[in-house]
């Protein structure tokens, strides 16, 4: 079907091509002359639709660079909302804990330690748990991929001698390694054991990949001497649910941690 604005110039050069083909038959000049105006409006309307697509690619462009700035735009929003939901959730249990034990007059230490790790500023572990799983929900309704990774770093196996003491790396580094290379959207965590986790939006096994090598170069350009194990497991393509999906990503890290090596692995796809 011919675009309604290349009609006139489509018109005009079937005109050239008619009076072209009468004009070599009947040897008239005029028709030769008139297939030669109708060449020059054809041209005419031709660098004018040219023109007008140029206009229409660029505006094309514009809304698909602003669409994918909304998009990002709402998956920070929902991410900050889940992180919001979670503190609400976490501070009304605490609350109904506080109030459980003033019955009982004793409270204990520590009780309202609140949502954040002390050592690193990260999240803790009780939030990782509450916003996984809000986090799981927003992805099902949302039909969009979401990732967890579970990291682990370690200095001193990576020195070669059998005397070299292997302990965890320093949380504030590998803290800020993290907070520098992941988007707003993303939620970092460090977990109770030492641990860290963290919960990619819209991110599929492929995305979670790329971002944990890009930690790993960012921390290895900060200190030598570090080896990192990551696990990965991503909904829906590993698990449908939070604790699925957990359980996923910490045999991911336990198998990682075969390895005497820097080594991320993802999480095997669930026998149907």
């Amino acid at each position: 079907m011919i675009d309604r604005r290349a009609l006139p110039g489509f018109t005009a050069g079937v005109g050239g091509l008619v009076f072209s083909v009468l004009g070599l038959i009947t040897g008239e000049l005029w028709l030769v002359g008139a297939a030669g105006a109708c060449a020059l409006v054809a041209g005419l309307f031709t660098l004018g639709l040219a023109g007008t697509a140029r206009q229409d690619a660029a505006r094309f462009s514009e809304a698909e660079e602003r669409a994918a700035r909304l998009e990002e735009e709402s998956d920070r929003l929902a991410a900050r909302a889940a992180k919001l939901e979670a503190e609400a959730i976490l501070a009304r249990s605490s609350l109904d804990e506080l109030r459980t034990e003033s019955t009982q007059s004793q409270i204990a230490p520590g009780k309202l330690a609140g949502i954040t790790d002390t050592a690193t500023g990260l999240f803790n572990e009780q939030f990782f748990l509450v916003t996984l799983d809000k986090r799981v929900s927003a992805a099902r309704r949302g039909l969009r991929p979401l990732a967890v990774v579970l990291v682990e770093v370690v200095t001193g196996l990576g020195s070669g001698s059998a005397a070299a003491r292997v302990g965890p790396a320093d949380p504030k580094a590998v803290a800020g390694g993290l907070l520098e290379t992941l988007r707003d959207a993303d939620t970092a965590c460090r977990l109770d054991d030492g641990r860290f986790a963290m919960v990619l939006e819209d991110t599929p096994e492929n995305g979670a990949v790329w971002t944990v090598e890009r930690v790993r170069r960012r921390l290895a350009e900060q200190q030598a001497d570090l080896t990192m194990w990551a696990g990965v497991a991503c909904y829906p393509a590993h698990a449908f649910d939070a604790s699925q999906i957990l359980r996923q990503a910490q045999a991911a890290l336990a198998a990682a941690k075969d390895w005497r090596q820097d080594r991320i692995e993802v999480a095997a796809v669930p026998d149907d």
